[in-house]
């Protein structure tokens, strides 16, 4: 099952870590190894996240994760969207970007830096949206019992993630944004502008995938039900068609908004594009790898609280990435403060499971059940 799911990754190890010393010998195979850790200490949350939607497909969807979706991630993301980034700031020409990228690195890598406040608000507040939408939703397990119970009660009112999304942008704007360091300066319009651009995104796919899937519920049930009116049972599908289309992008939506901090922190090791893509790219496929493994394990059935963390987690780099539009947070703090989440939900997993004499749920038995913290 291990080399299964992770065989696909474990090739790509070899044979970029064997390219990047045949290149750049054996400094440039230390960056890209460097690069690889950083970007799954950094998005081992955005694993479990994904596996949360993942395991709502059917298995042809989940091919396209695994095929389209890495290519998308490692190409597009690691190689491509630094470049674009630089284009739109600039205002060149993808050609002239291109060649900024090879021939003048120090150069390429201010004007990443200087898009940092744009990136890091659509990506703050996309994230923030995940978060506040996971918080403010009743659900039958409850990880912190004391603040989860109330904040679902909260959630009653349709618009409040909303609201405080944009809050937070506002507060952001007016605070972060204002005097941004290294010749920054005032960058609270666009701050708005992207902030304003990052929820929108998040509602429409997400809206978009929600109403598909829905949808494709409401058909199953009915399903279901005439097959148990003939005495058989129906069969459970994973989402296919539109809702698993819409659900596909708004994983890649969810993986890009992931993506932004590895890049930007990507700086502080190379300025090489090519080092960037391979080391942040093999990174990428453990992560896709992960997710298939958690799915096929069915951990997250198992281990309820996971999901939890891993949402905290995300509201934790949707906080740090707003606060770095001016101040410099470490990625070892940031890739930190999301193994420690994860890692608590799952030890409060394995207690719960303990207490419960059975190392997951039995389908269709689930109760309401706290942790007790």
């Amino acid at each position: 099952m291990l080399l299964k799911t992770f065989g696909w990754s474990f090739a790509v190890t070899v044979l970029g870590l064997a390219l990047a010393g045949v290149l750049w010998g054996w400094r440039g195979l230390a960056i890209v190894g460097i690069l690889s850790i950083l970007e799954i200490s950094l998005s081992f949350d955005n694993a479990v996240i994904n596996a949360g939607i993942l395991r709502k497909m059917n298995a042809f969807w989940q091919k396209i994760f695994l095929t389209i979706g890495i290519l998308i991630a490692v190409f597009g993301m690691r190689l491509v969207f630094p470049v674009v980034i630089v284009a739109i700031t600039a205002k060149l020409g993808p050609i002239e970007a291109v060649n900024l990228a090879i021939n003048d690195k120090a150069h390429y890598e201010e004007l990443v830096t200087s898009a940092h406040p744009a990136i890091a608000a659509f990506g703050g507040i996309f994230l923030l949206m995940i978060f506040l939408d996971f918080i403010f939703e009743e659900r039958d397990y409850k990880w912190l019992a004391w603040l989860e119970k109330p904040l679902g009660k909260l959630g009653k009112l349709d618009t409040l993630s909303v609201i405080i999304a944009l809050v937070a942008l506002l507060v952001t704007a007016m605070t972060f944004a204002t005097d941004v360091p290294h010749g920054g300066g005032d960058k609270s319009a666009t701050v708005l502008l992207s902030g304003v651009a990052g929820l929108i995104t998040y509602l429409v796919v997400g809206g978009i995938s929600g109403f598909f899937e829905d949808k494709l519920e409401e058909e199953e049930e009915a399903e279901e039900a005439a097959a148990a009116k003939k005495g058989g049972t129906g069969a459970a599908v994973g989402l296919a068609g539109k809702a698993a289309f819409f659900m596909f992008l708004y994983l890649e939506v969810i993986d890009a908004s992931f993506s932004f901090d590895g890049v930007i922190g990507a700086f502080a090791i190379t300025n090489d594009i090519f080092e960037m893509a391979l080391g942040l790219g093999i990174g990428a496929m453990y992560i896709r790898s992960l997710t298939v493994y958690l799915v096929r394990q069915g951990t997250l059935d198992d281990y309820v609280y996971l999901e939890h963390g891993a949402h905290y987690a995300i509201g934790a780099l949707a906080v740090i990435l707003l606060v770095t539009i001016k101040y410099e947070i470490n990625e070892v703090i940031t890739g930190l403060v999301g193994l420690v989440l994860i890692g608590a939900s799952f030890w409060s997993s394995v207690v719960r499971n303990k207490r419960e004499g059975k190392p997951g749920d039995t389908p269709g038995e689930k109760t309401e059940v706290t942790s007790g913290v």
